[in-house]
């Protein structure tokens, strides 16, 4: 893979919705073992999946991973530091504001 070109790979994984009381979540688990790294993008084929409060579902779906190049790799490492620290800037609290 050259410092600026991408590549395009195509995984089965498993999707899991939870929406239950006790966990509200979406997962995507790739079945063959594959890893995202940095900058990549990763695009799961079909429907969305729904899951009814109370309920989690799991289906097994084609995931579409487009590998980041050298340099935007690179630079996701170099300002991801940064992107997180902005998410610092939020606190949640149970004090009710009027």
């Amino acid at each position: 893979m050259g410092f600026f070109s991408k590549e395009v790979e195509y995984h089965p994984c498993e999707v899991e919705v939870s929406h239950c009381f006790e966990s509200l979540h979406a997962h995507v688990k790739f079945l063959d073992g594959s890893v995202v790294k940095p900058g990549d993008e990763v695009i799961v084929q079909g429907p969305e999946v729904m899951a009814p409060y109370g309920s989690v579902v799991r289906e097994q779906r084609e995931a579409v991973i487009y590998r980041a190049s050298k340099i935007e790799e690179l630079w996701t490492r170099l300002t991801g530091d940064f992107e997180i620290m902005e998410l610092c800037e939020f606190s949640f609290s149970e004090e009710v504001t009027l």
